[in-house]
């Protein structure tokens, strides 16, 4: 008998922590690029994204994992609909950004675990402890303080929380790798993109790209800061239990919630400020509870043989 410890899959909690440490700082990035309307700026967002994936599909030879992904019908059913959901969470997410909405972004992923955690118990049969359960409640209060005292900026919320966690779902549900699945939505929006920054061209103002230099090296630099976080976010989404991931993400919207405090200096209201705290007080219990877990879970593991 083999008395070799088993080698443990890889854990998706890396590549989670990447993905939401750089959605955290996307905001100061679009700064940047702030005088391209929203939607020109998805459109170059998504032509920009398609090389750099095609790029690295010939890098790490997944050539034959892409011509599988694009025979398989069904595959392209799901990632044609995860496509049409991440393309509405860009352009509601960026304009929001770049209308000063900083905190209803911010609370639109403080919402989405919520949503994560609904889909995973609902559609996957995942199960949450007590201690989880009472966090999700503690948080759909402060959602509901929210929706009584900031209805102007709600929709915003509810359609970045709505639109993220479907797009997760779906990515966790198909049999397409990560790099191959989101070179296959590229793809499946290029045409659309396409259409839109020929259309931005041809009005009076033109098109943002290709007059300043820094603008456009700016604009380019969507493509990588969309490419990255994806993949990383599709390859934890594969590997992690998806309510664990929903609130993994919390550190992102906490970043974004800091940076319109001192970034952009976005006044604060009452009811958001009630549904932070709330909200920051189901992560803690969250993680206390995942954390107690996970000791105990070592402590109860005989150490393996030499």
């Amino acid at each position: 008998m083999d008395d070799r410890p088993t080698e443990k899959p890889p854990s998706g909690l890396t590549a989670a922590l990447g993905a939401y440490v750089i959605w955290g700082f996307l905001p100061l990035y679009l700064i940047l690029v702030k005088v391209v309307p929203p939607f020109e700026f998805v459109g170059w967002r998504i032509i920009w994204t398609l090389p750099l994936c095609l790029l690295i599909v010939a890098f790490r030879k997944q050539g034959p994992d892409l011509r599988a992904a694009l025979r398989d019908r069904r595959s392209l059913l799901v990632l044609t609909a995860s496509a049409a959901l991440i393309a509405v969470n860009w352009v509601v997410y960026i304009w929001a950004i770049q209308n000063t909405y900083v905190y209803a972004a911010s609370l639109g992923y403080y919402i989405n675990p919520l949503v994560n955690v609904l889909l995973g118990t609902l559609l996957l049969g995942e199960k949450l402890s007590t201690k989880q359960w009472a966090a999700v409640a503690i948080a759909m209060i402060g959602v509901s303080i929210l929706a009584a005292g900031a209805l102007t900026t709600l929709w915003i919320s509810l359609t970045l929380a709505a639109s993220f966690g479907t797009y997760g779902l779906l990515r966790k549900q198909v049999p397409v790798g990560s790099l191959p699945g989101l070179t296959i939505e590229s793809a499946i929006l290029l045409i659309p993109a396409a259409g839109v920054a020929w259309w931005y061209a041809g009005t009076p103002a033109g098109s943002s790209f290709g007059g300043d230099l820094w603008l456009s090296l700016a604009i380019i630099l969507g493509g990588v800061l969309t490419a990255v976080p994806l993949l990383l976010f599709a390859v934890a989404a594969r590997r992690m239990n998806y309510s664990t991931l929903g609130f993994i993400q919390f550190l992102a919207p906490t970043i974004v919630f800091i940076l319109g405090l001192t970034v952009f200096d976005e006044p604060l209201k009452p009811a958001q400020l009630a549904c932070f705290l709330l909200i920051w007080a189901a992560l803690a219990l969250f993680v206390w509870d995942m954390w107690s877990k996970a000791k105990a879970a070592r402590a109860a593991t005989p150490p393996t043989k030499a």
